[in-house]
């Protein structure tokens, strides 16, 4: 089967390569040997704590405490080793494709779910983006799911379509890269613009703008009238734009497929979150478009490059990666993160270098967004086809459509125009329904996973479990561009969603170190591990912050002296963990800066959502606490926005978060003033240094925390 498709897609092995993948060098002889080191200086560091713990010498209790912490370090540390052991680049040569005619078909999937917290006119900033991808029209279909039912969606939908009759034919013509309008007007697409300077773009130019702005009034006028959400709605099927259009019209004019999907909701059955939206559109574009593959976005996430689909094609179509590969992921970047970067908790240098090491090791994580999945890996192991169509009704549901939809994922990866009948729009429907998936294997065996609300990354473990791979390719111009909180709470809360999700993954039959090391290799399961359990670095920063200082003010030795052999272990890991993360940040273009934020960031989320995201699976256990999704708020609010811009912390709304990041501040701050006072009547520096230099980090890391907290107290 496999060398059938390949020789249709024509890509020989004497044809020029897709794609290069190039293990970096040095980092990663680099990474290897700085293992070799801190190992060592870690080991010593534990043996010094454990074996004064056994003598009895030391004070038990915050001894104890602290090799705890240690400990836990020590684990998530040893996770970490995993993405450095084999990072790698990748490159792709679209040019080297074969002819639009032999593309595979790509289905576009957007979720919105609240027209209050998810702007319209940016959500239909993102439908237009992907409704211009630069890839054949009669093999692209937009969806958006939208979980609200909100009218005004709806309405924003038919607005978007009119406006996508001049607006691509505008962006194919002048060879517009950046297809977001929004994005295009504005400072971001100056450079842009001022490039493409002649009198007949300026004249369209205006012409085009005139109407997106006329466009976003129409749309941002409906919604201060109607912006409420339905959750007790019978499911809506609507095709906003069908090919049939297309005839006749030149090839610069045609449109994509646009459906809006608002699936059945009634209280009385659970509707899944996000997943059970993603397995509603795995369904419904089956047996519209059924394009082998599918480009998943956030409804802030745009394409700002239309060459994506081609890029993930490079990978999807290769003969040596395609058999295995499940999908092509690309970076999460945000457009509204400015310089100061105070609310960036996912610390950009980090996880881009955690993505390229998972790369290595055969799968990087799944993000969630921006990423080219092959529908059919949701539904068997790699070069097992068959098994997913044995009991084909058991697996998915009584629908002949949706059966013979599926089958024909198996054959050629060429999906072919199809009118979409009434009689069509109807079995949707009926797909997109609350009863479907009952006594089936959705959300079990097939389409998303329910067992984790973090669908995408849970559900891309589950791939890698079962054998598929994963490529991750950071481009030079960013192919998705999304919009990320600059409000404090909303940051926070988010991080604590992310943690509850994946600690309780980590802590049941799923678990990285149980279920997936006897799945897949011990490296790709130790990045799963440090994923799930990293969390638990909240309780050693907490009590790091705690008991270190309390005992500098009692004048209670923790640290051995400066002067003893064994202080050489604690300065070497505390080094090197800085000189690892420096290194990690400048080498992915990052700066001194950068650095200083993302520590800074870091302890935050430490001891407030990843804290609170613990907290939160334990409550789940013992049965205080249900599963709820909490959904982002992306609107922007101006004078959070000025705030963030001049690089300050908000922490309006953020009372639950701010007990213990403002008890630890405070408890640094008495403790640093009363140790220094009994440091200077006791004259104990030696023993008392490593204390006092612990109090005074934490303070100058928490300046912007006491600067926000000042006009609290002040009030």
């Amino acid at each position: 089967m496999a060398n059938v498709l390949h020789s249709s897609y024509g890509l020989l092995t004497s044809t020029p390569p897709l794609n290069t993948c190039t293990v970096q060098q040095p980092r990663a002889s680099l990474s290897r040997l700085h293992t070799l080191l801190h190992f060592t200086a870690v080991s010593a560091l534990l043996y010094y704590r454990i074996s004064n713990l056994m003598q009895g010498n030391v004070p038990f209790l915050s001894w104890g405490l602290i090799t705890i912490s240690e400990l836990i370090f020590a684990f998530v540390w040893t996770m970490t080793q995993a993405f450095r052991w084999r990072p790698v680049v990748r490159t792709v040569a679209p040019e080297n494709l074969p002819g639009d005619e032999k593309l595979p078909g790509v289905d576009v999937f957007i979720c919105t779910a609240d027209p209050k917290k998810e702007p319209v006119v940016e959500v239909m900033n993102t439908v237009l983006s992907a409704m211009a991808l630069d890839y054949p029209t009669e093999k692209l279909a937009v969806y958006l799911s939208d979980d609200g039912g909100a009218e005004v969606t709806l309405y924003a939908m038919r607005e978007a379509s009119l406006f996508a009759k001049c607006w691509i034919p505008f962006c194919r013509k002048y060879g517009v890269q950046t297809r977001c309008p929004e994005a295009f007007f504005s400072s971001f697409g100056d450079d842009e613009r001022e490039g493409l300077e002649s009198e007949e773009f300026k004249v369209e130019e205006q012409e085009i703008q005139s109407k997106y702005e006329a466009f976003k009034r129409n749309v941002e006028k409906a919604a201060e009238i109607e912006d409420s959400t339905n959750d007790d709605r019978p499911p809506h099927i609507e095709v906003i734009y069908d090919t049939k259009h297309n005839q006749g019209v030149d090839d610069d004019s045609k449109l994509p497929l646009l459906v809006y999907v608002s699936r059945e909701k009634r209280p009385s059955y659970p509707h899944r979150f996000k997943a059970g939206a993603l397995n509603a559109l795995l369904r419904v574009s089956g047996i519209m478009s059924n394009g082998p593959y599918t480009l998943v976005l956030d409804c802030d996430m745009y394409c700002n490059d239309p060459t994506s689909a081609k890029q993930a094609m490079c990978f999807h179509l290769d003969p040596k990666l395609s058999d295995s590969l499940s999908y092509a992921q690309f970076p999460q970047i945000f457009y509204n993160v400015s310089q100061n970067d105070i609310y960036d908790g996912q610390a950009r240098s980090a996880y881009k270098t955690k993505y390229q090491g998972m790369d290595g090791i055969k799968g990087t994580v799944c993000a969630g967004t921006g990423y080219y999945l092959k529908k059919k890996a949701l539904y068997c192991r790699p070069n097992h086809e068959d098994e997913f169509l044995q009991e084909s009704e058991k697996n998915f549901g009584f629908s002949t459509k949706l059966i013979n939809s599926v089958k024909e994922l198996t054959g050629k990866n060429v999906n072919e125009s199809k009118n979409i009948s009434d009689a069509t729009v109807q079995e949707a429907k009926k797909l997109a329904s609350c009863t479907f998936e009952q006594n089936t294997r959705w959300g079990k065996e097939i389409g998303y996973s329910y067992d984790c609300l973090l669908e995408s990354t849970f559900t891309g473990y589950l791939l890698h479990c079962k054998g598929w791979n994963s490529v991750y390719l950071y481009p030079n111009r960013p192919c998705f561009l999304g919009c990320t909180t600059i409000d404090m709470k909303d940051a926070l809360v988010q991080l604590m969603k992310w943690a509850s999700g994946l600690v309780q993954v980590g802590l049941s039959k799923y678990s990285p170190l149980t279920y997936g090391i006897s799945r897949m290799s011990i490296l790709q399961s130790m990045c799963y591990g440090y994923f799930t359990f990293s969390h638990f670095f909240s309780v050693s920063c907490f009590l790091y912050g705690i008991v270190p200082q309390l005992c500098f003010l009692y004048g209670i030795p923790v640290f051995p002296k400066v002067t003893n052999p064994w202080f050489a272990a604690f300065a070497a890991v505390f080094l090197s963990s800085l000189a690892q993360h420096l290194y990690e940040v400048v080498s992915s273009g990052g700066s001194i800066r950068t650095m200083w934020n993302e520590q800074r960031i870091w302890m935050i989320k430490s001891v407030t959502a990843c804290l609170f995201g613990c907290l939160d699976v334990m409550m789940k256990y013992i049965g205080v606490a249900k599963a709820n999704f909490r959904l982002t708020n992306k609107a922007i609010d101006q004078e959070k926005l000025e705030k963030y811009e001049k690089g300050k912390f908000d922490f309006q709304g953020a009372k639950m978060f701010m007990i213990p990041l403002t008890m630890l501040v405070l408890l640094n701050l008495g403790c640093f003033v009363g140790g220094l006072k009994g440091l200077v009547n006791g004259g104990n520096v030696a023993e008392m240094f490593v204390q006092g230099l612990l109090c005074f980090y934490v303070l100058v890391l928490s300046f912007p925390i006491l600067e926000g907290l000042i006009p609290k107290i002040g009030k």
